[in-house]
């Protein structure tokens, strides 16, 4: 079969649940996955012709899209930030949102005047956050933590894809007392952090009904969801260990639940966290976070 033939079927069987756009990009997504080809390397090549077993390739690749399996988990990556990272079913699959989170540090950190600055990703997942400060500020030194020990896996490998060092420690945050004594291959930070950023569970489960199908049934439930009754869990045990591990003036980073913007504002000011500001992402929602600890704090152990 001629591949530009499998391209109209593959299209046709999708458009039932995906709109034609959506199902041709998944197309060419596939196309660069398994030939390196690009749409014009098709459009040169007509007679591309698939074998029996490439059919078979691309009709696991469409059986797969057919139940709403994410195209990024069908190929195993995405992008992120304008970087390659490998993503599975332990880890969220990066979003545009947290894109604007990682544009808006790199973009104050530049008031930080220090040779070295020390940033602390929080519930890294995939490591997107983390391996994308690491890879846009080479004189960050770059901390990352998570409770899944097969996340931090996938993390490790995109840090190495990306060609930058990071730190990454096992640790459930809700059990942890002190930050800045997590300690990593015999290493012990003991100095406070300028920028401490986390994309925490948010989502609560009154909201299930608003999460889509390709979400709900793949992505790691321990990373998405939290209690109805307590829905700031994460938030405040992150805020208050910030407090004494960030330095004075050091930047605290969130991204939030679109709904719960007014009242995360008013957990971090019940902290006294100063200069807090709520942003809206690229759809208007509410969804970024930023505030700054004024406390002194000691540096060092």
């Amino acid at each position: 079969m001629l591949l530009k033939n499998y391209k109209t079927i593959f299209i046709s069987e999708l458009t039932s649940i995906y709109d034609e756009v959506e199902a041709e990009s998944f197309f060419y997504l596939s196309l660069e996955k398994l030939y390196n080809l690009k749409r014009i390397d098709l459009a040169l090549q007509p007679n591309f012709e698939l074998t029996e077993s490439e059919v078979d390739n691309w009709n696991n690749i469409l059986d797969d899209l057919k139940s709403q399996k994410p195209i990024q988990y069908i190929l195993g990556e995405t992008e992120f930030y304008g970087l390659p990272f490998l993503v599975n079913e332990n880890v969220l699959i990066p979003r545009p949102e947290t894109e604007e989170l990682v544009q808006l540090i790199i973009i104050e950190s530049q008031m930080i005047k220090k040779e070295t600055i020390r940033i602390l990703d929080i519930g890294t997942g995939s490591g997107c956050i983390a391996v994308s400060l690491a890879k846009k500020l080479p004189h960050a030194e770059v901390f990352a933590i998570d409770v899944s020990e097969e996340a931090l896996k996938v993390a490790q490998k995109n840090a190495e894809i990306n060609q930058v060092s990071i730190s990454f420690i096992q640790t459930n945050i809700l059990e942890t007392n002190n930050l800045t004594q997590l300690s990593t291959n015999n290493q012990q930070p003991t100095t406070a952090f300028d920028i401490i950023v986390s994309n925490p569970p948010y989502v609560r489960h009154l909201e299930k009904d608003e999460i889509k199908k390709n979400v709900l049934d793949y992505e790691p439930h321990l990373a998405l969801f939290v209690e109805d009754n307590d829905a700031l869990l994460f938030y405040r045990k992150i805020a208050q260990l910030s407090k004494t591990s960030l330095t004075q003036d050091g930047k605290l980073y969130f991204e939030i639940n679109q709904y719960l913007g007014k009242e995360t504002v008013e957990l971090l000011e019940e902290l006294e966290y100063k200069n807090t500001k709520l942003l809206k992402d690229i759809y208007g929602n509410d969804r970024m976070i930023v505030s700054t600890n004024l406390e002194i704090r000691s540096t060092s152990n």
